[in-house]
């Protein structure tokens, strides 16, 4: 199962599939892909650099962006946890007809999480995290989640739309730690992909640049692996067609009541959201006219997610065709 991380990546990278708004972390069940948590990042030298230049080109660079005048860390506005407060905004405000009505939702929603010196700024970048968003779901995902070089075209896509959006103290802020732990998970899986070292080295290549982690960005993975063998277990479930009263006794045993009545919960987006993929799918592949599919997707899905609806299609479509290798 070594390339589980990387299929968690690519699970991040595929916002286009989720039933809510995209990307959250490393989860593989698309509703939980709401909120991204801080991750952290990756030194491209050493043996990454080195074990991989052969066969797939360099580790992925940080975002090349010129320094603010201001310090990020001094403007307390820009704090660690903004991501935070702009996903919980989003998850408060739901599911909306169009970018314009959540954003309308947002205006009201943002004095909970920001005070009033922060109210007209905070609703700003809330408004071009939303357009980010959108843009985000047009992004094709990766078809093999196991593929470097894919991986690698979507995370300079996704780098790109950020650059677009924010200036470059909003984007350390937002993204900085999130993305060094996506180059280290980029540089592992082409470490682990290249045939060129043996197992042996590809082992120490790949503990060298955990080394070079620090402790904080050590943490966050240790909390992305912990994120990765519950979407893991979930996807068990499925696959053994557990029930709903096995899923919770487990997972009440290992992670407590309240996680596992939160899993519950995406559970049960993820049955809905395949459900009416499902009705979709067999009305396309039916006799449904371009204008009958367009009048069931307006009715079985709201204004973001009819964005996503051709991506999901194909990424099922993949999955089916060629299984995730673990």
């Amino acid at each position: 199962m070594k390339h589980r991380g990387a299929a968690a990546l690519a699970a991040a990278l595929a916002a286009v599939v989720g039933a809510g708004w995209w990307l959250a972390p490393d989860d593989s069940s698309a509703p939980a892909l709401r909120a991204m948590p801080a991750q952290a990042a990756l030194p491209g030298s050493g043996a990454v650099a080195s074990s991989t230049a052969s066969r797939t080109g360099q580790p992925l660079q940080p975002a090349q962006r010129q320094p603010d005048a201001a310090d990020p860390r001094a403007d307390a506005f820009l704090t660690a946890d903004l991501r935070f407060k702009l996903e919980a905004l989003l998850l408060e405000a739901g599911d909306s007809g169009s970018p314009a009505a959540l954003k309308q939702r947002l205006a009201a929603l943002v004095p909970q999480q920001f005070s009033a010196a922060d109210r007209e700024r905070a609703l700003a970048l809330l408004n071009r995290y939303v357009d980010y968003r959108v843009a985000l779901g047009k992004v094709k995902a990766p078809a093999d989640p196991n593929d470097p070089r894919a991986l690698r075209t979507a995370l300079e896509a996704r780098q790109r739309l950020r650059e677009k959006h924010f200036d470059s103290s909003e984007y350390d802020a937002l993204f900085d730690s999130e993305e060094a732990l996506d180059r280290f998970m980029l540089a592992r899986l082409e470490i682990e992909r290249n045939n060129a070292l043996t197992p042996t080295q590809q082992q120490a290549a790949v503990r060298q640049a955990e080394n070079e982690l620090s402790d904080a960005q050590r943490a966050a993975r240790a909390g992305a692996l912990a994120h990765e063998a519950v979407a893991a277990q979930t996807a068990a479930f499925d696959k053994q067609g557990a029930s709903p009263q096995e899923r919770h006794a487990q997972r009440r045993a290992q992670y407590g009541d309240a996680a596992a009545a939160q899993l519950a919960r995406l559970d049960s987006e993820e049955h809905h959201w395949q459900a009416r993929l499902d009705g979709y799918a067999g009305a396309k592949n039916g006799n449904a006219s371009p204008a009958q599919l367009e009048q069931l997707g307006q009715q079985l899905f709201s204004a973001e997610e009819q964005l996503r609806l051709e991506a999901a299609l194909a990424l099922r479509q993949q999955q089916a065709v060629t299984p995730q290798k673990r």
